[in-house]
């Protein structure tokens, strides 16, 4: 059922000009299981064309109008879900069951911006002379160009191409290309919906060249990035040397802080499976756990056995609760962390290997007795890797949670108030999560401080990204 994927560039779906190719591996088998098409500039100019003349046209439409196609596309999602389930787990590898919440949580999306396009008011400004209007309204900030990654190849996507559409702009996507198929079904359910052709544009290619030629393309006056922090910075960058609006979602290391007079049951089985979610490969994972001294060997065996009860496989395998990791990147990275953890005095409890000769499988990991000066404790792992560390009161637990440069998110597990209200006053993420893992609805906001990124994309701020403020005074002539 897997298909070679191509370009989708003013309404038309086609190769690339020098018909050039990608191979696409399936994570779980190390097989090509088909292509995707390789931008290059020709290509661009041809995008970025369609996309101008649509957003001259686009922007016109009503918000209502804007809000019945996108509800007709969220539909289209919700009655392909299972069809684009198996493409997303046969490119990217995570289980269908979480390939099938990504896409319907996806089309939820898509409905929240539906609305909240309805809802961009501008606002009267009281004037200090009589006969004076003062007027605030919003406008579409123009062309966006997105880029995506492939740990959730639709939900990532499906965030800033809504709200941009939503708010009136046309949108230039940069797609994952080891992930691409997923992807373009959700371009393909806005195209059958009725979006008009070039306000959505789907392109792929080697990463560096596109960017480097989309963000400082006139055309286009705002960018927005998922995905590691060294390229958002880069990106950036460059986007500051254009003054172009940029957000940035980047990379995490988020801690999970367990006190002692925590649901150790509650806090294990939650944490475990948001952990090994997506094999590791997320950036608001919990990474660091910290749980106080008096419970942290009754929480560290709780959260073993969770680890040791995943059931490693192929993703459309039934029972299968974690797939493999998306390429052989990423397990050789894993297999550095391990390695430099255990080298600097770190122990593995359970996990810690690749699993077979086959796919690129690698165990639900537990590190302990982690030095200070191992990798894994400053770089994000992105991985299956759970790192533990005992802490004794507030204070140092709450200058461990703050010591790295990330601020995405944070999680946290007690029965008191207090605590938790330190706890939402002194950590340093843009999302804190307490007694229950509640990050990334569509109606709350997502993004970090920090090295962790800026700009927001849920919730009613997902959109202001996408408007430009406008002031307007006029007196009686």
């Amino acid at each position: 059922m897997y298909q070679d994927v191509l370009l989708h560039i003013n309404g038309q779906w086609k190769p690339a000009a020098s018909g050039k190719m990608l191979d696409i591996i399936n994570p779980a088998t190390e097989e090509t299981i088909g292509r995707v098409a390789h931008a290059g500039v020709g290509d661009l100019d041809e995008a970025l064309d369609a996309a101008a003349k649509a957003f001259m046209t686009w922007r016109h439409v009503s918000p209502y109008e804007r809000s019945k196609i996108m509800r007709k596309a969220a539909t289209l999602v919700r009655e392909r879900a299972e069809t684009i389930a198996r493409l997303m787990t046969t490119e990217q590898g995570k289980p269908l069951a979480e390939a099938r919440i990504e896409i319907l949580g996806s089309a939820d999306v898509i409905d929240w911006f539906a609305e909240e396009g309805r809802r961009a008011y501008g606002r009267v400004i009281p004037p200090r002379a009589e006969g004076v209007y003062q007027l605030s309204v919003r406008e579409p900030v123009g062309v966006v160009a997105g880029f995506t990654p492939w740990n959730f190849p639709m939900s990532q996507a499906v965030r800033k191409i809504s709200a941009a559409i939503a708010a009136g702009c046309a949108f230039i996507l940069k797609g994952p290309e080891e992930t691409p198929a997923s992807c373009a079904e959700l371009v393909r359910a806005y195209e059958d919906a009725g979006l008009p052709a070039g306000v959505v544009q789907l392109v792929f290619g080697v990463p560096a060249e596109i960017s480097e030629y989309l963000i400082p393309h006139p055309i286009v006056r705002k960018i927005s990035f998922t995905g590691s922090t060294v390229v958002g910075k880069h990106l950036a960058a460059m986007a500051g040397k254009y003054m172009k609006r940029a957000t940035m979602e980047l990379g995490g290391h988020a801690p999970a802080i367990v006190f002692a007079d925590a649901d150790l049951d509650k806090a294990a089985k939650i944490l475990a499976a948001n952990k090994f979610r997506n094999a590791g490969q997320v950036c608001v994972a919990p990474t660091r756990f910290l749980v106080q001294d008096e419970v942290y060997e009754p929480f560290l065996e709780r959260f073993i056995i969770a680890a040791q009860a995943v059931k490693l496989g192929n993703g459309l395998e039934e029972g299968t609760t974690m797939g493999p990791l998306a390429n052989d990147r990423r397990v050789a990275a894993m297999e550095g962390f391990v390695a430099d953890a255990v080298k600097t005095g770190g122990q593995i409890r359970t996990g810690g290997k690749r699993s077979g000769n086959k796919g690129y499988f690698f165990e639900p990991t537990v590190l302990t007795d982690l030095s200070p000066e191992a990798r894994v404790l400053h770089e994000e792992p992105f991985g299956p890797l759970a790192l533990f560390m005992p802490f004794g009161s507030m204070d140092e637990v709450i200058a461990e949670a703050n010591r790295l440069p990330y601020g995405l998110a944070a999680y946290a597990y007690t029965r008191s108030t207090s605590n938790v209200t330190a706890l939402g006053a002194r950590i340093e993420a843009g999302m804190v999560s307490i007694n229950h893992h509640g990050v990334a609805l569509p109606e709350t906001p997502f993004g970090g401080v920090k090295d962790s990124g800026y700009g927001s994309e849920g919730g009613m701020e997902g959109l202001e990204p996408y408007v430009v403020t406008k002031f307007i005074t006029q007196a009686n002539a």
